[in-house]
């Protein structure tokens, strides 16, 4: 497979040919550059580790987006003493949208007949985002969504650098009027009014880029507010180039070699493990801003001698066919042949030449330079463009949209009265799992919508905050309150919890937070130190001690803690985690209150994940998608919470395991009642199967 990383989608643009009419405003070297940015990109989406830091092509691409962009206002100011904002856009519709919407469109068909029909709904609405220019947005709340862990790559993750760019064009131009009423009331030059405006929106960008790189390096990496500097580091090229023009040759031979320089390292140097983009995409983006400042005196000297050879130009005119059409070409080729080489990688790369060529010369051009799109020539033909812009983004939300309709088509029916854990009475050990189904509650295709109405109430903590949040259920005037702490394996019991606690009168109050485990320790996240768990750990204990609850109820999936809380080098143990969860538990049952834990139940191998989609493959022979119950115990966080449950007084275990996986292998379906949602979570309808279960488990602890 492909590695899931978010630093894999630049969009790549081809504005400076749509000045190629003009001699001053083709620059061969800047069409060049945009091929080191496309090659450096594909060889990295390939597979081909030499070029770890191939993810930096879309800052080099912003940078040259901004530049063009800003020169071709910039003139358009200066010569009439405006911007047309209608024919600004209808430019960019034709230039980008019917490329985007050929792909789009083409896109869902194929995710129609190679991707498995639980992500169908996903990638629409991935297609529908795209569209409409947000899907950068849809993409950072993902990966901060504790609930979307099974989240596939989508092939239209390079869309959201479009979103980004459009954001960021849908602002700027505004901002560029408002620059030349400034300067013609002020008397300031056009070009010195521009740069203040962009220092509004670089200065303050750059610096959250940093801040929310640090703290949220996922989503950081697609919003617009951390990218916008980037761009602007472009815009701010395009209005000095008349200055640097007058550069001494000499300097600026040097200045562009050391920028090209600057890029190729950025390309060889950075990681996967680097935050992005912060502080480090300095030394791309410089770097295409030297090379961009440098050529305009430069000359044949400098690295317009190699970027404006042929070959170089032939494939930066064609970077944006082609970078539209080689990521969805890697992923589907990915999802059919169950992952790709390095050379599968380097063979679907080369391919995607094809379509991207046939692309420019059949649909781009033909739009771009037909007169009836001649936007600058007449307001009607501006319109004109308009429209159809807006028919082809329309179509891509069409397209979209149809893809996420086609999973209600593709769902089997539901068994009436599925039993569930129910089969497994009297005794689990005369279960014989089901080799097949003709129904499965809930459909594979809703297995990520079936969980507690936690999350819509806002129960479950995320990662960037300290504070407990509380929710009731249960009996909310019963006279026993039971506490529910710990991460959304906790979290999964609560409809079963509910329902027990309304019947036998107790008041449920739910403490949890996204992947926090209720301890004393530190766990890693996403490769630093999750201080905030732990705060928050301390925060809730603090507030029960302060309001003893009769019980508390805890799980978590992890089981190994680091040994030094400040250093992820130090390495996780499971010794650590036990020991931080004794002192965690002993310090609620020294106040009198019981501690019960549930046992973690048995996690799916990486292979099977996400299991519902197995299962949803797989109809006719369930039983490929079980798996070991060892080996599934030994990956949950029972193994740690086994060991300190056993050695600290007045700890209770409920082990509901038996029922979960009964015999030597976990199935995936029980009693026609799929087992698993996202990960290692239990669905809400097979939780809610084993509430009597459960009761007879816990209902002594709890009232004892």
């Amino acid at each position: 497979m492909v590695a899931e990383d978010t630093r894999q989608t630049p969009v790549v643009r081809r504005e400076a040919t749509a000045v190629s009419a003009s001699p001053r405003g083709f620059r061969p070297d800047v069409e060049g550059l945009r091929a080191v940015a496309v090659v450096l990109v594909l060889i990295y989406h390939a597979g081909l580790t030499f070029v770890p830091g191939g993810f930096v092509g879309v800052d080099v691409f912003f940078v040259i987006s901004g530049f063009l962009i800003t020169s071709l206002l910039i003139r358009e100011a200066e010569r009439s003493g405006t911007v047309s904002l209608r024919n600004f856009y209808a430019r960019r519709a034709k230039r980008l949208l019917p490329a985007a919407a050929l792909v789009l469109a083409t896109t869902a068909l194929l995710a129609l007949l190679v991707v498995p029909r639980t992500r169908w709904a996903d990638v629409g609405g991935d297609i529908a985002a795209a569209a409409l220019y947000f899907v950068n947005w849809r993409f950072a709340a993902n990966e901060t969504d504790y609930l979307a862990e099974d989240a596939s790559v989508s092939p239209v993750q390079h869309f959201w650098s479009l979103a980004v760019e459009e954001q960021f064009y849908f602002v700027w131009p505004l901002l560029l009027l408002l620059a030349v009423l400034i300067a013609r009331r002020v008397g300031w030059s056009l070009r010195r009014t521009m740069c203040l405006g962009l220092a509004v929106i670089a200065l303050p960008s750059f610096a959250w880029s940093i801040v929310q790189t640090a703290a949220e390096p996922q989503s950081s990496f697609f919003v617009t507010t951390t990218r916008m500097w980037e761009l602007a580091i472009g815009a701010v090229v395009a209005i000095g180039i008349t200055r640097l023009q007058r550069l001494p040759r000499s300097y600026a031979i040097g200045l562009g070699w050391l920028g090209l320089a600057a890029i190729v390292v950025s390309g060889l140097w950075f990681t996967t493990a680097t935050a992005w983009p912060g502080h480090a995409a300095l030394l791309p983006t410089l770097g295409t801003a030297a090379v961009i400042a440098a050529g305009a005196s430069a000359g044949a000297g400098g690295p317009q001698a190699l970027l404006g050879t042929r070959p170089f130009t032939w494939v930066g005119g064609l970077s944006y066919s082609l970078y539209l059409w080689h990521w969805p070409l890697i992923v589907f080729a990915s999802v059919y042949f169950d992952g790709l080489s390095p050379a599968g990688g380097v063979a679907v790369a080369l391919f995607s030449f094809v379509p991207a060529w046939l692309t420019l010369r059949l649909v781009e051009n033909p739009v771009r330079f037909s007169p009836r799109f001649a936007s600058d020539t007449s307001a009607v033909r501006s319109w004109v463009t308009l429209r159809m812009g807006a028919a082809l983004t329309a179509a891509g939300v069409v397209a979209g949209v149809a893809l996420v309709g086609a999973t209600s088509f593709a769902k089997e029916p539901a068994v009436p009265f599925a039993r569930g854990a129910a089969v497994l009475e009297p005794t689990s050990r005369e279960y014989r799992p089901d080799t097949k189904t003709e129904g499965v509650t809930p459909d594979p295709l809703d297995a990520v919508s079936d969980v507690p109405d936690s999350y819509e109430r806002g129960c479950q903590v995320d990662q960037t905050s300290t504070e407990p949040v509380s929710c009731t259920y249960g009996d909310p005037d019963g006279d026993v309150e039971v506490a529910l702490v710990g991460d959304s394996k906790a979290l999964q019991w609560i409809p079963a919890l509910d329902d027990i606690g309304e019947r036998r009168g107790w008041r449920v109050r739910t403490f949890t937070k996204s992947s926090c485990p209720f301890t004393e320790a530190t766990i890693e996240q996403r490769g630093k130190p999750y201080d905030n768990c732990r705060q928050w750990g301390d925060n809730v204990e603090a507030e029960l001690l302060d309001d003893p609850p009769d019980a508390v109820l805890t799980s978590q999936i992890r089981a190994i803690a680091l040994a030094d809380p400040a250093d992820t080098a130090s390495g996780q143990w499971r010794d650590v985690m036990i020991a931080a969860l004794r002192e965690r538990w002993s310090d609620l049952t020294a106040a009198g209150i019981d501690v019960a834990v549930l046992r973690d139940n048995p996690r799916p191998p990486e292979e099977l994940v996400p299991v519902y989609e197995c299962v949803d493959q797989h109809r006719d022979d369930l039983m490929s998608c079980a798996f070991p119950r060892k080996a599934g115990e030994w990956l949950s966080g029972a193994r740690a919470q086994l060991p300190a449950a056993k050695n600290t007084p007045k700890v209770s275990l409920i082990d509901m395991n038996d029922y979960i996986c009964p015999g030597d292998v976990c199935p995936p379906v029980v009693g026609d009642v799929l087992v698993y949602r996202q990960g290692a979570h239990l669905t809400k309808t097979y939780v809610e199967t084993l509430e009597p279960l459960l009761e007879k488990r816990l209902a002594p602890v709890v009232e004892s």
